[in-house]
């Protein structure tokens, strides 16, 4: 029996399965976590997205992803494209009767604008052929230029397409799924705009709750604190008198995590690394911080970090405060999870003055003109919640796995209760 429980504990470390014990959570493969891929350019015929790991038995309808994509199109600033792109969704495998199969589930998007614009049938078709109008006048900040010289392309659009943010409506319909399956362990995962341009929420000011999203959707800006919802309206129409573009920060909430999420035992493990990847991957976002990550770095060690206490009536650990956003050494601690992720103003101009060249005669240039946004900021908080809960709903597969829903809750309410 010694020998066998060594040689166990060696294939745990290696990865390879997990020892079984008595009393314990039932195994869970190495391999058992969520993933998803997506494909299609913005002004293609769609985007596909499919989505690996999902436990049988997740009840979801087209409905419930169109409810998030319709939630990706608000916010002041938008550009027109929002007003008439539709998010025409397919369910093409792996849900059968509104509940899923433990297959793949793959989605498709339809991009109503090809469908309905003769210009993107040609200029974007499949078949064998050139573009009669070649984007040859780049825009910086953007990927327009270093993707046509990584892959030896002549025109931007080749990059843009795919470069496009367009792309995350694909995430968010995978986000989708995974807050579905986040919800069966009571974890809640949402958003709220915290600084457009300059105008900043004041210190102090209350956060939203997962009861209060449908406040936060209803601000013009998804900002919680309506005096700020009001100036940072006005900045974004000053900007859009000047053809200008605004950046800005939204802090991502996790409610209800369990302790335990992620690990400590390898650098791709930790969350708090994943978390900053996942939200560092959506476009235009250039900075993020785990809970008050880059203020503490100016304090002192003793004014750092949250204070522990034992709390004989629920009888468990608290933090009096969220400086360390509800991650300790790679793991959550069952705290409020924050995370923020910090955006740049968009590179595309409605009225460009952005200096450049022209690739093809190699003549100082101003940027094209692409149809944009003054601001994307309140969109980019519900792709930000989208990468949030795609990390939680990975890490929670890894650590309580199973093959259903159901199985996969009560191994979580085993773990719970050895806490």
């Amino acid at each position: 029996p010694d020998g066998a429980e060594e040689a166990l504990r060696w294939v745990e470390a290696l990865g390879w399965g997990i020892a079984l014990r008595p009393q314990q959570v039932p195994p869970v493969a190495w391999s058992a976590v969520l993933r998803y891929l997506t494909a299609g350019e913005s002004h293609g015929q769609g985007l596909v997205v499919i989505v690996e790991g999902l436990p049988a038995g997740l009840a979801v309808t087209v409905e419930d992803i169109q409810a998030e994509l319709a939630r990706r199109r608000l916010g002041y600033g938008r550009g027109p494209r929002q007003r008439f792109e539709v998010d025409e969704l397919t369910l093409v495998g792996g849900v059968r009767h509104g509940r899923t199969l433990g297959s793949p589930v793959a989605i498709e998007i339809k991009n109503t604008e090809w469908f309905r614009s003769d210009k993107w049938h040609e200029e974007m078709s499949p078949a064998p052929g050139e573009t009669k109008e070649p984007l040859t006048q780049v825009r910086p900040g953007h990927a327009d230029l270093a993707g046509m010289q990584k892959y030896g392309f002549t025109d931007a659009r080749d990059v843009l397409e795919r470069a496009s943010a367009r792309e995350t409506a694909a995430r968010v319909a995978a986000g989708a799924l995974a807050k579905k399956l986040l919800c069966y362990l009571g974890i809640d995962v949402i958003s709220h705009v915290i600084q457009i341009g300059e105008v900043k929420v004041s210190p102090g000011c209350l956060r939203p709750t997962p009861a209060d999203l449908g406040a936060v959707d209803a601000s013009e800006v998804r900002c919680f604190d309506e005096a700020t919802s009001g100036a940072m309206v006005e900045a974004i129409k000053a900007a859009a008198k000047e053809g200008d573009s605004l950046g800005g920060v939204v802090e991502v909430l996790g409610f209800g995590v369990p302790v335990g999420i992620g690990a400590h035992v390898h650098w791709d493990r930790k969350l708090d690394g994943q978390l900053a990847q996942a939200m560092m991957s959506i476009q235009a976002v250039k900075g993020v911080e785990i809970g008050d990550g880059f203020e503490v770095a100016g304090r002192l060690g003793s004014q750092a970090h949250d204070a522990i206490r034992w709390n004989p009536e629920s009888e468990s650990y608290v933090r009096l405060s969220t400086l360390a956003g509800g991650v300790e050494g790679g793991m959550t601690n069952g705290e409020l999870l924050v995370a923020r992720a910090a955006m740049k103003p968009l590179a595309t101009l409605n009225r460009p003055t952005l200096e450049t060249v022209d690739t093809a005669t190699k003549e100082s240039a101003l940027s094209f003109k692409e149809r944009t946004d003054v601001t994307a900021v309140p969109a980019m908080g519900v792709v930000a919640e989208t990468m949030v809960a795609l990390v939680l709903a990975k890490e929670a597969q890894r650590k309580f796995g199973g093959d259903s829903v159901g199985e996969f809750v009560r191994n979580a309410e085993s773990y719970r209760l050895t806490l």
